[in-house]
C-alpha cells in the first residue's frame, strides 16, 4: 500500500449561487463539503479521515474572491470586507490591510508556509475552527464580524460568537461563510502577533498571542489594549482580565507583568506529544508581556 494513497471517489459541483449551495447541503447534509482552499479537506480526504460523496466549489461565488471597502457605520468610517475564498498571501500583501489592519497582516503571514498561503484562504483558517487558527486572534480583536448564508439568507455574527469548540462554528446546518467584516480600526491602533512553534516556520502554533493598543480618551490611562489568545484553550480567546488590568493603568513594567500574567490565568491549555500544558501557560505569559512591551513601545513613539 501506498503511504499516501490518492483521493477517494467523490462528485464535485462548482456553485453558481448561494442559493444551490444551500439547497445541495440541504440534499446532501453531511456527505457534502464545501471547496475553498482546499489546504485541509483534500488532505483529510486523502488521509481517510472524511469520505465526502459530494464537494461543493464556493470560491468562484460572487463577493467570495474580492476584498473591498465597507460602507461608513456609525460616522466611524469606511471598513473592510474580505471574501471568504482570499487567500491568505492576497490578505497579506492588500495594501489596504497592511494599511489599516496590520495584525491581520501580520497574522496571516504566520500561517503555514508561502507556497501554502497561495491556496489557504481566510475562512478555511477561521472556519476549520482549529484553536491554533492564527488568524482567529486578530479577528477577534479587530471585531470582524462574519458573514454567513443559509436557508433563510444572510445574517452576521461577531466573530466572538462563531467559535464553540474544537472544530465546532455557530454556524447552523445549510450556512457557510461569505465573508468577514471588519469595522475601522481604532485610530492609532498598533498591534502585533507572537507565534511560538517547533520550527521557525510551516508548524502549528503551540501558543500564539496578539495585542492591539490605541489611543482613547475615554480611558484612564489613555490607551486601551486588546489581547488575543490561541492554541491554548478550546477556542480562540480575548483575555478580558488582562485588558481591565491595563485599562486601570498605570502602564508600567509592574502592570504590563500583572496583564501577562492574567493573561495566562485565562488560558486552559492541554498536555499533547506537542508540549505541556504548564510549558504553554508560560509561554502565554512570555508572549504577552513581550507582544506588550513592543507595542506600548510603538505608541509612545507615535504619541
Amino acid at each position: 500500500m501506498l503511504p499516501h494513497p490518492g483521493l477517494p471517489p467523490f462528485d464535485y459541483v462548482r456553485a453558481r449561487t448561494p442559493t444551490e449551495v444551500c439547497a445541495l447541503l440541504a440534499e446532501h447534509g453531511a456527505a457534502a463539503r464545501l471547496l475553498l482552499g482546499g489546504t485541509d479537506l483534500l488532505v483529510r480526504m486523502r488521509d481517510g479521515q472524511v469520505r465526502p460523496r459530494l464537494v461543493v466549489d464556493v470560491k468562484h461565488l460572487p463577493g467570495m474572491r474580492a476584498l473591498t471597502p465597507s460602507p461608513p457605520s456609525r460616522g466611524r468610517g469606511e471598513g473592510l470586507t474580505i471574501g471568504a475564498a482570499v487567500t491568505l498571501n492576497e490578505v497579506a500583501r492588500h495594501p489596504a490591510v497592511r494599511a489599516r489592519y496590520a495584525l491581520l497582516a501580520q497574522a496571516a503571514e504566520q500561517v503555514a508556509s508561502y507556497p501554502l498561503r497561495n491556496r489557504a484562504t481566510l475562512g478555511g483558517n477561521l472556519c476549520n475552527a482549529s484553536p491554533a487558527a492564527d488568524t482567529a486572534p486578530a479577528v477577534l480583536l479587530l471585531e470582524g464580524r462574519m458573514v454567513l448564508y443559509g436557508p433563510v439568507g444572510e445574517r452576521e455574527i461577531p466573530a466572538s460568537d462563531f467559535f464553540l469548540g474544537p472544530g465546532k462554528t455557530a454556524m447552523v446546518p445549510g450556512e457557510f461563510l461569505t465573508a468577514v467584516r471588519f469595522p475601522p480600526p481604532p485610530a492609532g491602533a498598533i498591534g502585533r502577533c507572537l507565534k511560538l512553534g517547533r520550527t521557525r516556520a510551516g508548524d502549528l502554533a503551540l501558543v500564539g498571542v496578539a495585542v492591539l493598543g490605541f489611543p482613547d480618551d475615554t480611558a484612564r490611562t489613555g490607551y486601551r489594549f486588546r489581547i488575543g489568545l490561541a492554541a491554548v484553550a478550546p477556542t480562540p480567546l480575548r483575555a478580558h482580565a488582562a485588558e481591565a488590568v491595563l485599562a486601570a493603568g498605570p502602564l508600567t513594567e509592574e502592570t504590563f507583568a500583572r496583564a501577562a500574567g492574567e493573561a495566562m490565568n485565562a488560558s486552559s491549555p492541554i498536555d499533547d506529544v506537542r508540549a505541556s500544558a504548564a510549558y504553554r501557560r508560560a509561554m502565554v505569559r512570555n508572549l504577552t508581556l513581550r507582544a506588550l512591551r513592543q507595542v506600548w513601545e510603538e505608541l509612545e513613539v507615535g504619541g
